[in-house]
């Protein structure tokens, strides 16, 4: 599936310049274009994969280029008085070979969480193509205000993305991990991730023809009940020589059993589904989803695959799942798991919770400094027409 990317402040730039650099390495092409977006003149300096050409700095007449300081409300409005200047060089863009526009943000920041939104706006009033989103969410110890603006710009995002595919932080940050290898770790995981999963239908230049073709129509029409989405991945090493060996020793691999591959793929399947979600919830009442193998074509088991996309429509009850493999030149097998339209997700209900206690707050708090503010002006008052006499 071709991809145009488009990265919204330091943490939506930083996963895009990780997921170019994901796609030069495996040489898997599924990138078109990418651009960087940022109120931050520093943020867009740190990123070695993105174009100079490619990076667009906004609201400078209002920051002068030093960032919004987590005021998501301030990132919404100078994405919107300069949304001009990110089209301009979307326009650049070979957008007839784009299957899709990816939108990625971090959603705790005030850039991304307030940008990301708008950007989604206009792009899907200008192109036909789907705009999907990609929302990190903040870790809890990251401070009130980012777990606020995530829980504000949540709501927004999801409605004006066609799907929104989230990665909570909470769940992938591990205790004692610096705060730079813990995102650098997390942006290699995404990359992987989607990765493999937007990259199926690409070729790896290996001429290998997969059994079952996941194209970009199947993934379309997996994200195609909108929502919110999560993505697992599991993988494992196989257990026979490094390729290119054999050939220099003159001998051949050993055929696999076909049930030995079947059960790898079927077991792979599981664990993606049941372990580490990019958002964990409970898969059942999934709307929608999707099973990619990838590995070397001798192990990519048909009836494996078959057995997969049945295993996930018995554990998530919906009969739209899709399913294929992937072939790739590898010494490993991976199974990734896209779940489209996933409602059951405790951390979004969490953050639900807080938007609406933060608005009784607030009204609380207006109302309390409305009357303070009276009660001082009055005391002021009669201070004053004491004084004349």
């Amino acid at each position: 599936m071709k991809l145009a990317l488009i990265g919204v402040g330091q943490a939506g730039g930083k996963v895009v310049d990780a997921l170019v650099q994901y796609d030069r390495l495996t040489q898997t092409d599924f990138i078109v274009d990418a651009l960087a977006v940022n109120t931050a003149r520093a943020d867009l300096m740190g990123l070695k994969h993105v174009p100079k050409s490619r990076q667009v700095l906004i609201g400078l007449s209002r920051v002068k280029g030093h960032g919004v300081g987590a005021d998501n409300d301030l990132g919404a409005e100078v994405t919107a008085e300069d949304v001009g200047e990110v089209l301009s060089v979307v326009d650049d863009m070979a957008v007839h070979e784009v299957d899709a526009f990816l939108i990625v943000a971090g959603l705790g920041g005030g850039t991304g969480s307030g940008g990301a939104p708008v950007l989604a706006h206009e792009l899907g009033h200008l192109y036909t193509e789907p705009v999907y989103g990609l929302g990190i969410l903040p870790a809890k110890d990251e401070g009130g205000i980012y777990t606020l603006n995530a829980a504000r710009s949540l709501q927004t995002f999801v409605r004006e993305v066609d799907n929104l595919i989230l990665f909570d932080n909470e769940a992938w940050r591990n205790s004692g991990e610096s705060v730079e290898s813990g995102y650098e770790s997390i942006n290699t995981e995404i990359a992987r991730r989607l990765g493999v999963l937007f990259g199926a239908g690409e070729t790896d230049g290996s001429g290998a023809i997969a059994e079952s073709v996941v194209d970009a129509s199947e993934i379309i029409n997996t994200l195609g009940s909108g929502g919110i989405s999560t993505i697992g991945y599991a993988s494992v090493e196989l257990d026979r020589p490094k390729r290119g060996l054999l050939s220099r020793l003159g001998g051949s691999a050993a055929t696999e059993d076909d049930g030995d591959a079947m059960n790898r793929l079927t077991s792979l399947v599981r664990r993606a589904a049941l372990g580490r979600l990019t958002l964990p919830c409970e898969i059942g009442g999934t709307e929608r989803g999707l099973v990619v193998f990838a590995g070397p074509q001798d192990v990519l088991s048909r009836r494996g695959i078959e057995r997969g996309r049945a295993w996930l429509e018995d554990e998530t009850g919906t009969m739209e799942i899709r399913g294929g493999d992937y072939p790739v030149e590898s010494n490993f097998v991976a199974a990734v798991v896209l779940l489209s339209g996933v409602y059951d997700v405790p951390r979004v209900k969490e953050l639900q919770a807080v938007a609406i206690e933060a608005q009784r707050d607030m009204l609380a708090k207006r109302e309390s400094s409305s009357t303070a503010l009276d009660d001082l002006l009055a005391d002021s008052g009669s201070d004053s027409l004491e004084s004349l006499f």
